[in-house]
């Protein structure tokens, strides 16, 4: 006989451990983190045709001490932007919810999703009526906007809701991980970290530069979510 004890069936610590442990399982039931980041990868790699091809448009210009400013809406990069993004989180969502339903489970993707498409539908209104990117000619004054402005107008950029977006999927999931990611991913957009790559292009190409850069870092990520996902299945 031996005076060890032996948790009640009832014991409550055991059934709120148990929960915990089944609702961590869940979560990684649910994840396809590597999804949302590829799509969005090759979302942001086709917008650089859109970006280059398309022709700005200026308007509503007027004379600063030492320049001009003038509007600038970019109709091709602009819708192309709208409809890509819109079409891709529908996708992401089509195809979250059909692995849930394929390993039983539930999926919490609809507030991601919401938030990606409601973004997108919030800067194109903006740019249409005029609240969009202003762009600054010889202008000493406004040339050398505070950090705050600069990072918050790189933030209102389609890549930027993208990272919004992605805080949000990461509170979803408790993917600790993913939080990370998309901290370093807001990092390399609002920096901006650009290693020097076509700093002095000018045009579309310096638009090109950071969309390569963007595209490469969420294509990266998929990549990494994606062999961890693997390695966590097999045996």
């Amino acid at each position: 006989m031996t005076s060890d004890t032996v948790p009640a069936a009832g014991d409550p610590r055991r059934l709120l451990a148990d929960v915990r442990g089944l609702a961590r399982k869940v979560r990684l039931t649910q994840r396809v983190t590597w999804l949302p980041l590829l799509t969005l990868a090759l979302v942001t790699f086709g917008a650089i045709p859109a970006n280059m091809l398309g022709e700005p448009v200026t308007r509503d210009c007027y004379s600063v001490e030492g320049g001009e400013i003038c509007k600038i809406w970019e109709p091709a990069a602009d819708l192309y932007w709208l409809v890509a993004l819109v079409v891709a989180y529908v996708v992401i969502a089509r195809v979250y919810l059909r692995v849930a339903r394929e390993r039983g489970v539930d999926a919490r993707v609809l507030p991601y999703v919401l938030t990606g498409v409601g973004f997108s539908v919030l800067m194109f209104a903006l740019i249409g009526v005029g609240a969009g990117v202003w762009f600054v000619r010889d202008a000493a004054d406004l040339l050398n906007p505070s950090t705050s402005i600069e990072v918050l107008f790189r933030l209102l950029t389609p890549v930027g809701g993208i990272g919004l977006a992605l805080l949000v999927l990461a509170w979803l999931e408790r993917n600790v991980a993913l939080l990370l990611f998309t901290l370093g991913y807001l990092a390399v957009i609002l920096v901006p970290i650009d290693f020097g790559w076509g700093v002095h292009w000018g045009g579309h190409l310096q638009g090109v530069t950071s969309l390569v850069i963007v595209g490469g870092v969420l294509l990266l990520g998929s990549g990494g979510f994606a062999l961890a996902q693997r390695l966590r299945r097999t045996p």
